[in-house]
């Protein structure tokens, strides 16, 4: 219906429920005296309430409502417009008639017209909700948590239901003080805990998770619940998201691995990170990266006066750099996108010379297992010698402190990834003994999402329709979300004082059978439907990962959730030797050459050096 309708159709039934009212009112008011009443007095008085109340619904926008979303405001605009046009209606009444009024008549008129008009606005809404909705193919929905969160979303979805896809049902919500209650007519049904049995006795095909303050054990519990029935499962964003302006408050998104396998936020120290940070210049390498585009972010909370943004990867340098200027362009923070190669000596040398940052985050590296076995050089080249090249700039030109991103695959390693990340470590160790820039290390397992994480391939087996190929049953992992990794590098890098390598607390090993499982169920199948096979493992991989060896860690948290290694020896001869000699080496003499440097100085930390 067009505005110009619509507006007609509006006026006209108020006219005629304004000058019949007043007829009723006088009949209700005065039963047996109706008809011995002034009929000029009562004419008067019908056109001068006509026209108060067409100019008080002007001037509270009666006529420019969506009633079908009406509500409490509305509400309250309709008395207002009709006690204001029912006083001036009776003031002029005063006036005409010897001053004196219908008092009654006109209180019954008051009555009348909130009646009449708010009913007649409020009954498309009710006919609407109860006759159309239930007409619309939406999914019935259920909503975990009654509180304001699932208010919004109730009241969101009510009031959206042409638009809608989700018809909401019921609450559920641990609270005992709203069970038996009603929420926008909606009830709360039971608690978490009975989230199997109202899907059945409810027939809900949609559950929608609206406590976005939720940690991620309890996350864990109500997916797990959720997961018991065959409905899709969304949540609305958490509290960090929603924050740092990553998405809406009212937007639903799916529930990922992420969500469920990651940690309670850790809380930064502030002060000190900004502190470190702000007014400085900051390089990071491999910014194109999962990790490091992560780090480039983060950073930006701090106000560096300067970031540089070095990677190989030509596409990878242009997407995080636009996104930086998209974000953050109109502020005072200079981005510098730099294309150079780690590995490529003189190039590092005159970038850290011509930017002279006070802080560089080396997260360049080749991190691949099994490519790295068959292709050791590159990783010698990369891991090894561009990290030797990134953190003797450092020293060099002075740079206050150097961060290596490293792995927990450098702890006893039974590959050629692991071993030159373990001897890129050695490099930077041997390093901080004798420089004045503070050198460290900070060692994690894998970060969920990553381009080399299993997910993205788990994901894509999986919109293939399976099946989801897992290397084996018992092969575990320790995982850590990207913006947690990121913010605890930033973190470990305040804590440096030289030489030490930081271990982020990775909290328990995660099963890859069970987030292969996990991922299926999330996307909305089951094991019958995508299936998962066992591969074996491939050349290079562990079973098990470790964070430190036995005799490397140190008691005790320097930081919430981040701990230190003992400083091991370093054969400082050695390691130049392999980096001198490197290229002639065969490929498996090479990876004897770099276990042997890797055994020894297990041998050395098993004697307790």
């Amino acid at each position: 219906m067009t505005y110009q309708k619509r507006l007609t159709l509006l006026v006209i039934l108020d006219s005629l429920i304004v000058s019949s009212a007043i007829f009723i009112a006088l009949w209700v008011a005065y039963p047996s005296t109706a008809a011995l009443l002034q009929v000029d007095v009562i004419i008067v008085s019908a056109i001068a309430l006509l026209f108060f109340h067409h100019l008080f619904a002007i001037l509270y926008k009666l006529y420019n409502k969506v009633w079908a979303y009406a509500s409490v405001g509305e509400l309250v605009a309709i008395v207002k417009a009709i006690t204001f046009s029912v006083l001036a209606a009776g003031f002029v009444q005063f006036l005409y008639n010897d001053f004196s009024i219908y008092r009654r008549a006109l209180l019954v008129t008051w009555m009348l017209h909130i009646i009449l008009i708010g009913g007649s606005r409020f009954m498309w809404r009710i006919f609407r909700d109860r006759y159309i909705a239930s007409d619309l193919n939406q999914k019935r929905t259920l909503i975990v948590g009654a509180g304001a969160a699932g208010a919004m979303i109730a009241r969101q979805l009510k009031n959206e239901q042409k638009n809608a896809d989700l018809l909401p049902i019921a609450f559920v919500d641990d609270d005992l003080s709203k069970q038996k209650m009603q929420l926008y007519n909606l009830p709360v049904a039971g608690s978490v805990k009975d989230i199997p049995r109202l899907v059945k006795e409810l027939t809900i095909e949609h559950i929608v998770i609206a406590i976005p303050s939720l940690q991620n054990g309890e996350l864990t519990a109500v997916v797990s619940k959720c997961n018991e029935t065959n409905a899709k499962v969304q949540m609305l964003p958490k509290i960090e998201d929603i924050m740092s302006g990553k998405v809406s408050v009212n937007t639903l998104k799916n529930v990922e691995v992420e969500d469920v396998l990651g940690r309670d936020t850790v809380e930064l120290d502030i002060t000190t990170i900004s502190e470190y940070v702000t007014g400085n210049t900051v390089m990071v390498t491999g910014a194109g990266g999962s990790i490091g585009s992560e780090i480039c972010r983060q950073l930006m909370r701090f106000s560096p006066s300067k970031i540089i943004l070095v990677g190989h990867g030509e596409y990878s340098i242009y997407m995080i750099d636009m996104e930086l200027r998209d974000k953050y362009g109109k502020t005072a923070i200079e981005i510098v996108p730099v294309i150079g190669d780690v590995q490529d000596r003189m190039r590092v040398f005159n970038i850290v010379e011509e930017h002279k940052p006070t802080i560089v985050y080396h997260a360049a590296a080749h991190k691949h297992v099994p490519l790295m076995e068959y292709n050791p050089h590159e990783a010698v080249k990369n891991n090894v010698i561009g990290t030797k090249n990134v953190a003797e700039a450092a020293d060099t030109y002075g740079v206050k402190t150097f961060v290596l991103v490293s792995t927990d695959k450098a702890v006893n390693p039974t590959n050629v990834m692991g071993a030159t990340k373990r001897i890129a470590e050695m490099v930077i160790q041997d390093l901080a003994q004798r420089s004045k820039t503070k050198i460290v290390a900070v060692r994690f397992g894998n970060v969920l999402g990553s381009r080399g994480s299993v997910i993205p391939l788990f994901k894509k087996q999986i919109e293939k329709g399976g099946p989801v190929t897992v290397t084996h049953p018992d092969m575990t992992r320790y995982f850590m979300t990207i913006p947690e990794a990121s913010r605890l590098v930033i973190q470990a890098g305040t804590l440096a004082k030289g030489g030490e390598i930081f271990v982020l607390d990775m909290g328990e090993p995660v099963k890859i059978v069970d987030l292969a499982r996990n991922l299926i169920k999330l996307s909305g199948y089951t094991e019958d439907e995508i299936s998962i096979e066992f591969a074996g493992i491939r050349p290079g991989e562990k079973m098990f990962e470790e964070l430190l060896n036995e005799k490397e860690v140190l008691p005790g948290e320097v930081y919430e959730k981040i701990y230190v290694g003992r400083t091991v020896e370093v054969d400082s001869d050695r390691l130049l030797e392999l980096i001198e000699r490197f290229n002639g080496y065969g490929a498996v003499e090479l990876k004897d050459a770099l276990m042997g440097i890797v055994y020894a100085e297990q041998e050395l930390v098993a004697k307790g050096s």
